[in-house]
């Protein structure tokens, strides 16, 4: 039986367009998996093993599996590979602000100790690391606000505490320049470990973190010295 011509010719455009589509399907699917495979150069060899595995099992799907699959598999990995700035950059605005807390702590037990000192080249010592403190304070809050965050003013709650104590003590006993000196290494030694665990912190990178760790070499100089200072007050 001869099939009619409107019938034959429908028949073709049809198995023409389902060859074109199966074409294109392939070549998408190998784009995508080509794709896959150079982005697995940059993962860890666990995540390359199990990519490797995702794109042998491609093989055994349909077409449309392996379009879909390809696509999701492609997306996946730029997902997975993609540097998390965003969370660089949170991760670096609360190390940045957590060691603020601490500075301005420097700060306060400075000025403090300027207006218990009677002695007068203790309390001009006292000033100085004022300032020094007031300048770590400066750079770190224009690392912080370039990073996104906002100016850190505070100081921490262990901080505020230690210092009423002082305010205790010095209203019952009053404040000898040994104690005052005592109370300095203290809070000396306070920054010192937040230095230490700030540049523990991969997150800070570059400039910030060669200010941090200056600041943190200064640190250690002044609680050296007024380690000295203690011995000498007997």
């Amino acid at each position: 039986m001869k099939v009619p011509e409107p019938i034959s010719d429908a028949a073709d455009k049809a198995k023409n367009l389902y060859t074109e589509s199966s074409d294109k399907a392939k070549d998408l699917y190998e784009e995508a998996a080509s794709k896959s495979k150079d982005m697995l150069g940059h993962v860890p060899d666990t995540l390359k093993d199990a990519g490797d595995k995702t794109l042998s099992a491609f093989d055994k799907l349909t077409t449309t599996q392996k379009i879909v699959g390809g696509a999701l598999l492609a997306a996946g990995l730029s997902y997975l590979i993609a540097p998390k700035k965003k969370g660089k950059k949170k991760r670096a605005v609360a190390a940045l602000d957590e060691l603020l807390l601490f500075v301005n702590d420097r700060i306060e037990g400075y000025k403090r100790a300027v207006a218990e000192s009677k002695d007068g080249q203790l309390r001009g010592y006292y000033q100085q690391l004022v300032s020094q403190s007031q300048q770590f304070a400066s750079s770190l809050n224009g690392y912080l606000t370039r990073q996104g965050g906002e100016r850190e003013t505070g100081t921490t709650l262990k901080g505020k505490l230690y210092r009423k104590f002082m305010d205790a003590q010095a209203a019952v006993t009053g404040r000898d320049e040994k104690s005052i000196l005592a109370a300095n290494v203290y809070g000396e030694r306070w920054a010192i470990k937040a230095y230490k665990k700030a540049l523990r912190r991969k997150a800070i990178k570059g400039e910030a973190r060669e200010a941090i760790k200056k600041q943190f070499s200064q640190s250690k100089k002044t609680y050296k010295r007024l380690k000295e200072l203690t011995t000498k007050q007997g």
